[in-house]
């Protein structure tokens, strides 16, 4: 079932901040701690598990950190929800058997077409879609003018 959770606006946000205030260094997760307010314990189990899905790249070193694995025009939200979701435990309603037949006629068909809707609406929001929404409510970044406009 999808549901926003901390982890999950941790993640989209920490990957925000990454294209938002990118520069030429990897943007370090105490920076992103730092600007976000987001707690170190959700923050780095979430940035591995996005390296490891291909989202972000990891560099090692005293002036490593995180950077974005593409072009933020070629990253959705959505992408990042399967990411975060892949790493939450926890049985989803909809997947077992208890439950009335109307439940599983009627509702649970219904909420499954809404989590598929709100999905495709998800893939269709890039992270440059994100970056550029901030730029026009007036979010200062570190390096908020750079965008990225590589073809």
């Amino acid at each position: 079932m999808l549901r926003l959770t901390k982890k999950l606006l941790f993640a989209i946000e920490a990957v925000l901040d990454i294209a938002y205030n990118a520069g030429t260094l990897p943007v370090q997760s105490s920076e992103i701690t730092r600007r976000q307010g987001i707690p170190r314990r959700y923050l780095e189990q979430v940035l591995q598990q996005l390296v490891r899905d291909g989202v972000l790249v990891g560099v090692r070193g005293p002036r490593g950190g995180y950077r974005l694995a593409r072009e933020r025009r070629r990253i959705t939200v959505g992408e990042i929800v399967r990411v975060v979701r892949s790493l939450e435990s926890g049985e989803d309603p909809i997947e077992t058997d208890a439950g009335a037949e109307l439940g599983h006629k009627v509702v649970r068909p219904l909420w499954l077409e809404l989590q598929e809707e709100l999905m495709q609406r998800l893939d269709g929001v890039t992270i440059e879609d994100l970056c550029t929404r901030a730029h026009q409510a007036g979010v200062a970044g570190e390096y908020a003018a750079r965008f990225d406009y590589s073809i």
